[in-house]
Parts: C-alpha cells; structure tokens; sequence
C-alpha cells in the first residue's frame, strides 16, 4: 500500500473534515430540535404534547437513510418552485444541507427523550424554592433546571453523537464527499476495497476515540462539585 493510499490520501483527509463538519452542524441542529421536543413533552399543554410526542415517534419510526433521501430528494420542486419566485431556477438544495437537516432531524428525535429524562429527574423541589424565591418561569429554567439537566442529560447525548459520527456516513449516497465517498472512490480507482474501507474504519475509530475523549472531559467538568459533595 502506498503511503498517500494511491493519490487519495489528500481526499481522505479532506473528506475527515467535511464529516466533522457535517457531525457537528447536525449536532447543533439537533440539540436545538430535541430541547424544543423535550419542553413539549413536558409542558402542560396537551397539544405541545401531542406535538412533541408526534415528533419524536414519527422521526425514530423511520431509517435515518430513508431521511437523507426524502429531505434530498423531496425537496427538489419545493426548492425549484421557490427558485423560480426569487428569479434563480437553479436554486436546490446542496448534499451538504440535507445531510444536515436530515441528521439534525433524528438527532434531535432522540435526544428528545435524553432531554425529557433529564428533566423529570430532576425534584420537583427545586421549581417550587424557585418560586418561593420570586423568580420567574424564564429564570427557574435557566438558572436552575437547564444546568442539572445539561449534567443528567450529558452522557446520553454522548452516546447519540457517537451514533451521529457514524450516521454521517449515510449522506455519501447523496454525493456529500466526506470519508466513505472518498473511499468509494479509491475502491473504484484502485480496485482494492480492503485497503480503503479499512482505512476509512480505522478514521471512524479516531474520530469516535476523539469524540469520546471531549464528552468525558465535558461530563468531568459538569459533574465538578457534585462528586465531592456525595462523599
């Protein structure tokens, strides 16, 4: 094996990159999605219920691949139509887009419940001190119950990025060049599909021992003072 794998070394390490771009995008996508479905199933309204709960299932119901295509290729008149309003015809939805709505969209399904957990797990107590001290419902959630859930709520999401990290993958068969495009690319170059797809396991594990090794730091830090006063 040659040590730039044959020429595709550069593309390799090009597509590490857009992966970890593309991971965290979602990331950032689902996080917001699943603290919004988290709060709906939780709040007292039935319909922001039925609202939360509709996503939450709906999403987790279907194959993330399935996603990726739907939102890709699903979008195509919506975006052509809106094109033609705005006096661009060409006007579509990039490989890059999609791939991040779509793994924004079953993160954020997931991280729903992480986030649902986190919050009933914590005494009802708490809320009830905060308005006996005056503070308003804005203030009680975010001085109050967003930091401990944040601390209960960290080690799954942990588990879900992992998932995500390797879910990026997926978006290679609506032509994102991340690492298993590039892969596949190699294969079909080179004809020596060992060498690459393990080349491309082995920047899966080093992204994930990475990823690992930050939430650890991150729960480390967020568990800082709680450790100390359980003993």
């Amino acid at each position: 094996m040659n040590i730039d794998l044959y020429g595709f070394g550069p593309a390799l390490a090009a597509g590490a990159l857009m992966t970890v771009k593309l991971a965290l995008s979602a990331l950032c996508l689902g996080l917001v999605l699943g603290l919004l479905g988290a709060l709906a199933k939780t709040s007292a309204h039935k319909p922001l219920q039925w609202l939360g709960g509709t996503y939450s299932t709906l999403v987790r119901g279907i194959p993330e691949l399935l996603w990726v295509l739907l939102i890709y290729f699903g979008t195509v008149n919506a975006m052509r139509a809106l094109g033609e309003f705005l006096g661009n015809p060409d006007l579509a939805l990039n490989a890059f887009a999609a791939g991040v709505i779509a793994l924004g969209l079953c993160f954020g399904a997931y991280a729903t419940e992480v986030f649902r957990g986190a919050i009933l797990a914590i005494p009802k107590g708490h809320r009830e001190a905060g308005v006996a001290l005056g503070m308003s419902k804005f203030r009680i959630f975010t001085r109050l119950i967003m930091p401990q859930m944040w601390r209960i709520a960290l080690p799954g999401l942990g588990n879900l990025f992992m998932i995500l990290m390797k879910d990026t993958a997926l978006v290679s068969v609506i032509g994102l060049e991340e690492i298993m495009r590039h892969a596949q690319n190699g294969v079909t170059m080179t004809k020596q599909p060992f060498t690459f797809y393990m080349v491309a396991a082995l920047m899966y594990l080093g992204l994930t021992i990475i990823a690992m090794t930050g939430m650890y730091l991150l729960e480390k830090r967020a568990a800082h003072g709680f450790a100390r006063s359980d003993q």
